[in-house]
C-alpha cells in the first residue's frame, strides 16, 4: 500500500499531512524532465546541437552527432550552480541563496576509420558520456500568515480555543540527482549521412524533507503551536535507447531527426509520513512518529521526438536550431493500484515543445558562443511565467592537443506549491526560479 499510515489513531491527521511532500504525479513530471547539462560548448549553445553532432553531449540529443567527430577525443566538465528561490505566500516574500558544484559531464569517443578505401562507409564512433540529467539540491522556505491553520485546528484542545492564527512557516530542502550514461555507435555514409543509436541507463535519488510549522493563540495569551516533519527518498534505475539521423545535403546545410524512447525506471521509496511535536504554552503535550514505510513501484516517461537545423558559414561560424516534443500526458505509473494518479496524468498534462537556438563564430583560436532555451510547462493550467526560459554565453580557446571551454547560463521559471493540498482554505506559496551556472569543459583530442 502506498505510503501506508500505520495507526488508524493518526489517519485524521495524516489527511492534512499527505502531500506536504512531492506526490506521486509531481515526481512523474519531476523524473521526466531533463536539463541542459553537457560540456561548456554545449551549454553556451543552449543544447542546440541536434543537427551538428561533434560534441560528447551532443551525442545524448542525437547519436548520430558521434559519427561528425574527425578524431577521438575526451572531455571532462565541472560547473557551478547558483539558485535564488523567492517564495511569496500571504504577502511575505522570502528568499534564499544556493551554491553547489558537481562534475557535471565525462566522457569519450573513439573513431575509427572505414572498413576498406573502397567502402561507402567512413568513420566508424563508439562513445560514452555520463551528465547529470537532473540535480535536485535546493532549499527555498515560505512563511506568511494565511488566518488559517490546518494542523492547528485538529489538535485544538477543549475548553481552550485557539482560533487566532499568527502565522505559518514552511522549509523544502531537497538533495540527489538523476545521472545518466549513454552508450553510443554511430557511422558515416558517403560523407553526407549520419546514422547513430545509443542506449541509455539512469542512475536516481531524490530526497525530500518538509518542515511546516503553525503558531495559534487564544487572545489571552495562550499558544498553540504545531511542527510537522515529513522525509520522502526516491531511488532507483532506469532505461531509454535513442537512434538518429544527420543528413548534410550540402556543404552549408545540416538536418536533424531523433527519437528518443521513454525512459523505463523500477523505483523505491523510503517514507516517513510525519513526524510531529505540538506545544502549548511552549510546553511539548504531544509527539508522534508514523515509522518508516517502504514501496516500490515503476515509471515510464514520455517519449521525446527531436527535429533539428544547422546553417554552416564555412570555417566562420554556425546557426542552429532544435526543437523537441514531449507528451507528458503519457507517463505512466505501474506495479500498483495507480488508477487515479495515471488519470491526473491524463487529465492535467499535456504535449509540449522545446526550442533551442545555438550560434558559435569562430576568429582564428577562439570562439564565441550564444544561445536561447525556451520550454513550455506541461501542466494545462500553468501560468506563463511557469514556462522555462533561458540564454546561455560562451567561449573557447582551442590549442596544441586540445581547447578549453566555459559557458554562462540563466534560466527562470515560477511554479506554485501547496503544503496543505487537502485544505481549500489555504492558498499556495508561489514560487520564483532564477538560475545561473557556470561550466569549464576541458577537451583533449588523440
Amino acid at each position: 500500500m502506498k505510503k501506508i499510515y500505520l495507526t488508524a489513531t493518526f489517519l485524521c491527521f495524516g489527511y492534512f499531512l499527505n502531500a506536504q511532500t512531492l506526490g506521486y504525479n509531481d515526481i512523474g513530471v519531476l523524473f521526466a524532465k531533463e536539463n541542459i547539462n553537457g560540456t561548456a560548448r554545449y551549454n553556451g549553445m543552449s543544447g542546440a546541437f541536434g543537427a551538428l553532432g561533434g560534441d560528447l553531449s551532443a551525442m545524448e540529443i542525437n547519436p548520430a552527432g558521434a559519427a561528425v567527430f574527425l578524431k577521438s577525443e575526451f572531455s571532462i566538465s565541472l560547473n557551478n550552480r547558483n539558485t535564488k528561490t523567492t517564495a511569496g505566500y500571504y504577502g511575505n516574500n522570502t528568499q534564499l541563496e544556493n551554491d553547489f558544484t558537481n562534475l557535471s559531464q565525462a566522457g569519450g569517443v573513439f573513431v575509427f576509420r572505414g572498413f576498406s578505401n573502397s567502402s561507402e562507409w567512413g568513420n566508424i564512433a563508439l562513445g560514452f558520456n555520463y551528465s547529470i540529467a537532473n540535480d535536485f539540491e535546493n532549499l527555498w522556505i515560505a512563511e506568511g500568515n494565511s488566518g488559517y491553520s490546518p494542523l492547528t485546528d485538529f489538535y485544538d484542545p477543549e475548553p481552550v480555543v485557539y482560533g487566532n492564527a499568527e502565522g505559518q512557516y514552511f522549509e523544502n530542502y531537497t538533495d540527489g540527482k538523476n545521472s545518466k550514461y549513454s552508450f553510443t555507435f554511430a557511422a558515416q555514409h558517403n560523407d553526407n549521412l549520419y546514422l547513430g543509436a545509443s542506449i541509455t541507463t539512469y542512475d536516481i535519488e531524490h530526497y525530500q524533507r518538509t518542515l511546516t510549522e503553525e503558531y495559534n493563540n487564544d487572545g489571552s495569551g495562550n499558544t498553540l503551536d504545531v511542527s510537522s516533519q515529513q522525509e520522502l527518498l526516491t531511488y532507483g534505475n532506469g532505461v531509454s535507447f535513442n537512434f538518429g539521423a544527420i543528413l548534410k545535403p550540402n556543404e552549408n546545410i545540416r538536418l536533424g531527426l531523433a527519437y528518443q524512447s521513454p525512459v523505463w525506471y523500477t523505483l523505491s521509496e523510503d517514507f516517513v509520513e510525519y513526524d510531529e511535536n505540538v506545544y502549548e504554552n511552549d510546553a511539548l503535550i504531544e509527539s508522534n512518529y508514523s515509522g518508516l514505510n517502504s514501496f516500490d513501484y515503476k515509471l515510464r516517461t514520455p517519449s521525446k521526438l527531436t527535429g533539428s537545423f544547422a546553417y554552416i558559414f564555412g570555417n566562420d561560424g554556425l546557426v542552429s536550431v532544435d526543437y523537441s516534443y514531449k507528451n507528458f500526458s503519457n507517463i505512466e505509473l505501474s506495479d500498483a493500484n495507480f488508477i487515479d494518479e495515471n488519470r491526473d496524468f491524463s487529465t492535467n498534462l499535456e504535449g509540449v515543445g522545446e526550442l533551442r537556438i545555438g550560434t558559435e563564430w569562430r576568429f582564428d583560436n577562439f570562439s564565441f558562443r550564444g544561445g536561447y532555451h525556451y520550454e513550455n510547462s506541461p501542466y494545462k493550467n500553468a501560468k506563463s511565467s511557469d514556462n522555462l526560459e533561458g540564454f546561455s554565453l560562451g567561449a573557447g580557446y582551442k590549442f596544441r592537443g586540445g581547447k578549453f571551454d566555459i559557458a554562462y547560463q540563466n534560466l527562470s521559471k515560477t511554479a506554485p506549491y501547496n503544503f496543505y493540498p487537502q485544505s481549500n482554505q489555504v492558498d499556495s506559496a508561489e514560487l520564483n526560479f532564477d538560475t545561473s551556472i557556470f561550466t569549464a569543459t576541458l577537451v583533449l583530442s588523440l
